[in-house]
């Protein structure tokens, strides 16, 4: 073939190619004999992934109420106009439960019906301030249910698990502490022990409950109790036991368990700042992963002299009730973990922000994982923890028969590690009729007092 033969036949083919390659205009027209561009892309099929979602409306809200495993649970269930389309929400607060109920059925239902299920910011941002006032714990939960179940939505109508509408993946699955203890240091070291077998890596240690509240027979005999002072059930704190039991239980597990695992402990902001801040540098030698909520709200200047005093790491936050309160404790580096009630700060939405802003201040999550908070709520704490450069560590849970029988698509734990329900949205779904078994009360106990009944703030 001669070379301009060959030139000629090349450019040819690399036109037919274009034409072909174009979606529309002048190629696409003579290959379907003179159709619009339009019509030809209408021949030719749009990919699914150019196609526009149809509008879905919010049809209705409720609260679902149960207490399979004891705690008093509260589920939000947002409702679409699509058939079959629904998303669940975590509503807890376990210590006024109904009344969050009457604030979900009564004023949410009102609120959002109607609304676009898609435009979950503007939805958060409406309902953070259509009650006026903010910061509310009962309305905080109300919205943290909603805004859970709009993502689970979205990732229902995605296809997708929700931790992938938040940038997918950044590790294979979350490692988690869990809960060891015992009425005296040896008992603790034992408890830990069994967890390491398990394969947890990080296990937060207590002697005795929070505080070491019934950690010996001396804190069933106080003072306030002879004087029939205080309610019946009310719990006595020895605030000095305490302060010294800390760093002997820190010992002995250290000795008996090695330096491998990582310990945690839960002050529970039980002590004055000042002892507490004491009794932490007395914990430098025996390497906390960090120690819990040092302070209650009400005394977060003294963070500034704790960072002073001592380097054990500090995780904080699950008391706040507002987004914007950890603004200037991350800003100032105050702690190193943020210890966000993830059902409580406002749901997935709010969570995200903070957690961003915390990779700016090299402060890692550490969301508060009970078991006062449901299986929808630790999905959404998981599928956040599964996202997030600057995760630091998850709280584990385990969930009972009965529990699986309300809620199905529970996370699961395997060697220290939690995993999701790999399905789109957070992967929870509920039994409501199982759910009606187990109807919640309104007991809640949270009184401490001192020897002489003074109240022990948590």
């Amino acid at each position: 073939m001669k070379k301009d033969e060959h030139f000629a036949e090349s450019n040819s083919r690399r036109e037919t190619l274009k034409k072909i390659g174009f979606g529309s205009g002048a190629g696409l027209l003579g290959l379907f004999g003179g159709l619009s561009s339009a019509e030809a892309r209408e021949r030719q099929g749009t990919p699914s992934y150019a196609k526009a979602m149809p509008p879905v409306k919010i049809k209705s809200v409720k609260a679902i109420a149960t207490a399979p495993q004891g705690s008093n649970l509260i589920v939000v269930k947002v409702e679409t106009t699509e058939p079959g389309l629904y998303g669940l929400g975590c509503a807890t607060f376990t210590q006024r439960a109904a009344v969050v109920v009457v604030a979900i059925n009564t004023y949410l239902n009102e609120f959002c019906v109607g609304k676009d299920v898609d435009n979950i910011e503007d939805m958060w941002q409406s309902a953070y301030v259509s009650s006026y006032w903010r910061n509310g714990p009962v309305l905080n939960n109300a919205l943290s249910g909603l805004d859970q179940a709009l993502w689970d939505i979205k990732g229902k109508r995605a296809n997708m698990p929700v931790y992938q509408l938040l940038g997918g993946k950044a590790r294979f699955a979350i490692p988690c502490y869990t809960h060891a203890g015992g009425n005296t240091p040896e008992a603790a070291a034992e408890s830990v022990k069994k967890f390491m077998e398990q394969g947890y890596r990080h296990i937060r240690i207590q002697q005795g409950g929070y505080g070491a509240v019934g950690a010996n027979a001396a804190n069933t005999q106080p003072d306030f109790k002879a004087a029939n002072f205080g309610g019946a059930t009310d719990n006595y704190m020895n605030e000095q036991m305490y302060l010294k039991s800390v760093p002997k239980m820190f010992e002995v597990v250290r000795k008996q368990c090695g330096d491998e695992v990582e310990l945690l402990h839960d002050i529970h902001e039980r002590v004055q700042p000042i002892d507490a801040i004491n009794m932490i540098k007395k914990l430098e030698d025996y390497r906390p992963f960090f120690i819990e909520d040092p302070f209650s709200p009400e005394n977060m200047k003294w963070f500034a002299q704790l960072r002073q005093a001592t380097s054990v790491p500090i995780a904080m936050g699950e008391l706040f009730n507002n987004i914007n309160e950890f603004k200037e404790p991350m800003a100032n580096q105050w702690f190193d973990f943020i210890r966000i009630h993830v059902s409580q700060i406002g749901g997935i939405t709010p969570a995200m922000k903070v957690a961003r802003l915390g990779e700016w201040f090299n402060v890692r999550t550490a969301w508060h994982g009970p078991g006062d908070v449901s299986p929808v709520g630790h999905a959404a704490h998981a599928h956040i923890d599964l996202a997030v450069w600057n995760f630091g560590i998850q709280e584990a849970v385990q969930f009972s028969d009965k529990m699986k029988e309300v809620f199905s698509g529970c996370p699961t734990m395997n060697k220290g590690y939690m995993s999701v329900n790999e399905v789109p949205g957070l992967g929870v779904d509920i039994n409501e009729k199982e759910a009606a078994k187990y109807p919640i009360t309104t007991k809640s106990n949270w009184q401490v007092r001192k020897a002489d009944g003074t109240i022990i703030r948590p």
